[in-house]
């Protein structure tokens, strides 16, 4: 282990840092450093000496130049077992540099910004501190690069340990770490560019998502997988990831897939809503002003499926609902926010994972890019985002949904969105009866649905998240007395499937918008 003699500090992020070069100095260690950065440890007492002194030449261009020199370069990828690398450096006046403590310009924070333009964009693009952390973190053998201010204090804990070194293995994994970071910035700066490129396409010829972890999971979606979950760089307040877990066991994988969905299809409402997950796909649905009565409503829908399900609300939860959710046992429940008897009660139960949101969606917010895995590639699609419109409906068959039947179909539309497909939804008023999800062909969705229904199905309304290939699902329905369906339309049996529906005096809108979910 080589001990560290001299280090570079220059951070956007000042967190800890003085601290940090403070307890450097005390081991000995000559500190060079830059800008804001140098005054700060100047100001605070402790002895720094600008780069501009180190390297002889002056910083310049509003400080676009300053840090890309020989002498700090050199001193950072100089090899110490390389003679001839040491033997340039003593003839160009290069001292080795042993530890880097660099973070970036706060790009990230500012396209963050509202009103951030192009300009102040790309003025918040690093260039010298991406290669000086790349520099260090490439000659890890002999320089300890850190870019965190949580590697602070273990870093100067290891240094007090081993007579102010650091092992190999933590300056590869300081290494590891810088890497990720500077490609996580890169990412950044590559998606804020394709999303402001005007009317070209938004997709980039090389597509770099950017994620940072958040913990590791106890395992995936079964034991024998490892598991780990990361945030996005820039993530919304009424994303799933910003939750604050109140109580309850660690969350699992499978937890975390069905929170987003209960929350997500929770926050599809502007009246309280109470959701109901379970594998994935929702059991049970109902809106409206009564928190009690609507979940009550939502698990009555599928009592044994609900069983274990997770819970999602877009109100706060009050002790009445807790108190129903009890009675049965339950994974987790999210919801905006809980009345104090609400936790008490929750309480009791440790393993139940309760969270609570810090906002829920403003309307049009989007929901940005979707990904999924596909062997040896990535598939990235615009989120599924498409609000329920009534002016693109259109009554197809003789008799027209009335007004109450226009309420439940558009009720039961926005719940068959968040089914996997083939999806069919039965819906009462505002409340569902029956859900089929993922059956391999429409018919048998729409069988399942009514197999599944506890409440009765006559009267109720129809939704599917696709057109229907034959007529066979609307004769299904029609059985079980269906009055009214919702569907995209657009088959090219599209006129047997209306006379099929005018046959049983059903009404049938069409939507034009096809909510497939796989």
């Amino acid at each position: 282990m080589r001990k560290i003699q001299r280090a570079l500090i220059s951070v956007s992020d000042k967190t800890q840092v003085v601290e940090f070069a403070r307890q450097l100095a005390s081991m000995g260690v000559e500190i060079l450093s830059t800008g804001g950065t140098a005054d700060l440890l100047k100001n605070q007492g402790i002895p720094a000496v600008s780069i501009s002194d180190y390297t002889g030449f002056p910083e310049m261009m509003d400080g676009r130049i300053k840090t890309l020199h020989p002498k700090v370069h050199g001193g950072i990828l100089g090899r110490r077992d390389l003679e001839s690398h040491m033997a340039a450096m003593r003839e160009h006046g290069i001292r080795p540099i042993d530890l880097v403590a660099i973070n970036l310009y706060p790009f990230e924070a500012t396209i963050a910004k509202p009103g951030c333009t192009r300009e102040d964009a790309v003025e918040n693009i690093d260039i010298g501190g991406p290669a000086m952390v790349r520099s260090a973190a490439k000659n890890f053998n002999d320089v300890a690069v850190v870019v965190r201010p949580q590697d602070y204090e273990p870093v100067l804990r290891e240094m007090r340990e081993n007579g102010g070194a650091l092992t190999r293995q933590t300056r590869f994994r300081l290494s590891r770490d810088a890497f990720s970071m500077t490609a996580r910035y890169d990412a950044s700066i590559a998606k804020y560019f394709s999303e402001n490129q005007g009317a070209e396409s938004r997709f980039a010829p090389f597509f770099q998502p950017s994620f940072e972890k958040v913990q590791e999971l106890r395992y995936g979606e079964n034991p024998h997988q490892s598991a780990a979950f990361y945030r996005e760089s820039q993530v919304r307040p009424w994303d799933i990831v910003s939750a604050r877990q109140l109580q309850g066991k660690e969350l699992s994988y499978n937890n975390l897939l069905d929170l987003n969905s209960a929350w997500e299809l929770a926050t599809e409402f502007e009246q309280g809503s109470a959701v109901i997950i379970k594998h994935n796909n929702p059991c049970g649905v109902a809106v409206g002003e009564d928190p009690c009565d609507i979940f009550v409503r939502a698990r009555e829908t599928d009592p044994v499926s609900a069983f274990g399900g997770v819970i999602g609300f877009n109100r706060p939860v009050t002790a009445a609902v807790a108190e129903e959710i009890l009675k049965n046992f339950v994974e987790a429940v999210v919801a905006p926010g809980y009345e104090p008897k609400a936790l008490e009660l929750f309480a009791a139960r440790k393993n139940v994972r309760v969270l609570e949101m810090p906002a829920t969606p403003p309307p049009g917010s989007g929901k940005g890019l979707d990904f999924k895995r596909v062997g040896g590639g990535l598939l990235v699609q615009d989120a599924d985002a498409v609000a329920y419109d009534p002016g693109q409906l259109k009554t197809v068959t003789r008799r027209r949904p009335g007004e109450k039947e226009m309420r439940a179909l558009q009720f039961a539309w926005r719940v068959a969105k968040h089914v996997k497909s083939n999806a069919i939804v039965y819906a009462r008023d505002t409340e569902t009866v029956g859900i089929g999800a993922g059956q391999m062909s429409r018919v048998d969705s729409a069988r399942l649905a009514i197999d599944k229904a506890r409440k009765p199905v006559p009267g109720c309304v129809m939704a599917s998240d696709a057109f229907f290939p034959f007529r066979d699902s609307v004769d299904t329905a029609a059985k079980s007395g269906v009055a009214a369906i919702i569907q995209p339309g657009g088959s090219i049996r599209d006129s047997e499937v209306i006379e099929a529906a005018d046959e049983f005096d059903i009404a049938m809108v069409f939507t034009g918008i096809r909510h497939f979910k796989h």
